[in-house]
């Protein structure tokens, strides 16, 4: 049985956050120019506060991008330490909100773990952008770091975890070096909603929406015909020859039934693939805070990366 500080998180996160209310009607018009007011007057910097002596403990360097629509990566490392794994966290947001304080807390416990600096790419936000506009720039940056480092662990939550994979199967089609591991908790891999269960998950989801989903997802691909493309739906695409990698999932998630295929097409092409499900949990349960059933998810990732 979920604890309690489960449930209140289940129902509180949501609205602390603002966002839309999974039981009512979703007007896109308004939704679009609220995401868009919103991340209009974002903060640039990373959002440090949950990490107790961050300025003490860690320093940053950020890179602007080049190109057309060029965006910042961060990139943080302990003080004093010379790391020799990079920690590559792709942050989640249903790919139109930004790095929150509970992706740099969890990516600074698991590089920790892996004496890892971690790489955060602060990607750019739909309705105002689609995948198109950061695709290749971060394909081409985890290529340079995978092949001047052995060991790349590739992580993300959510939509970052959909991002995750698709940014390594796309390496992959290059003959770049791929990551050692790929960890993603809840990952956002069929943004078509036509993976079977998708729909009747609507009913138990307590953050998630199929509505707002659909809207977000047709506005990172911008046009209905990439939905499917395996840079926006990564489990319609080839699986092959990927790395090692973990999914960690929900079943109180609209987005396991996407965990679910690619666990069954793990199984039948090969993939060594780590698939941990838990019952009644909600979405990214291993990154909330204080969450008492996340401890049985670090350690089976702990045990993963080792």
């Amino acid at each position: 049985m979920p604890s309690l500080r489960h449930e209140l998180l289940a129902y509180a996160v949501p609205r602390l956050r603002g966002a839309a209310d999974p039981g009512e009607d979703l007007d896109l018009d308004t939704e679009r120019e609220r995401l868009a007011r919103r991340n209009a007057a974002l903060d640039p910097g990373l959002p440090t506060r949950s990490v107790p002596g961050f300025a003490r403990r860690y320093e940053v360097a950020t890179r602007t991008t080049s190109g057309p629509t060029p965006f910042p990566i961060h990139t943080i490392r302990r003080r004093g330490s010379r790391p020799r794994t990079t920690l590559y966290y792709l942050h989640g947001g249903g790919y139109v909100a930004p790095i929150d304080a509970a992706h740099v807390r969890y990516a600074l416990r698991l590089a920790d773990h892996l004496d890892a600096e971690v790489v955060l790419p602060d990607y750019p936000l739909a309705p105002a952008h689609t995948w198109r506009d950061s695709h290749r720039t971060l394909v081409d940056d985890l290529a340079v770091r995978t092949a001047r480092q052995e060991r790349v662990v590739v992580a993300g939550d959510s939509a970052g975890g959909g991002l995750a994979l698709a940014l390594t199967a796309s390496l992959r089609d290059l003959r770049g070096h791929l990551p050692s591991h790929l960890v993603l908790h809840a990952p956002w891999v069929d943004l078509t909603s036509s993976t079977p269960d998708t729909y009747a998950l609507d009913a138990t989801d307590p953050w998630l929406s199929i509505r707002t989903l659909d809207a977000y997802a047709g506005w990172w691909a911008g046009d209905p015909a990439d939905l499917g493309r395996p840079e926006v739906s990564p489990a319609l695409g080839d699986l092959r020859g990927l790395p090692p990698t973990m999914v960690v999932a929900g079943t109180r998630d609209l987005l396991v039934a996407g965990c679910r295929l690619l666990a069954d097409r793990a199984a039948h092409d090969g993939w060594p693939l780590t698939y941990l499900e838990a019952p009644d949990l909600i979405h990214v349960f291993p990154i909330l805070p204080g969450l008492p059933e996340a401890a049985r998810a670090w350690h089976l990732t702990q045990e993963f990366l080792r």
